[in-house]
């Protein structure tokens, strides 16, 4: 990962509190996460999924 220039982002319990408190437009718990640590951390989120798009987080669209 760090030879592509990624990072590692760990999952924090402000992620974890934010994750659980989100409203339910998605069931699954791991888009919930990830929704949540990017607006936590400033991130744009790359999705096709319509569920993704609902929540007030900056989303690139992708292709499934």
């Amino acid at each position: 990962m760090q030879r592509m220039g990624f990072d590692v982002l760990p999952i924090l319990p402000a992620h974890a509190i934010m994750a659980g408190g989100l409203p339910s437009h998605h069931d699954d718990p791991f888009d919930r996460m990830l929704i949540a640590q990017a607006l936590i951390e400033n991130l744009t989120l790359v999705s096709s999924d319509q569920a993704v798009m609902r929540y007030d987080v900056p989303v690139l669209a992708g292709s499934p």
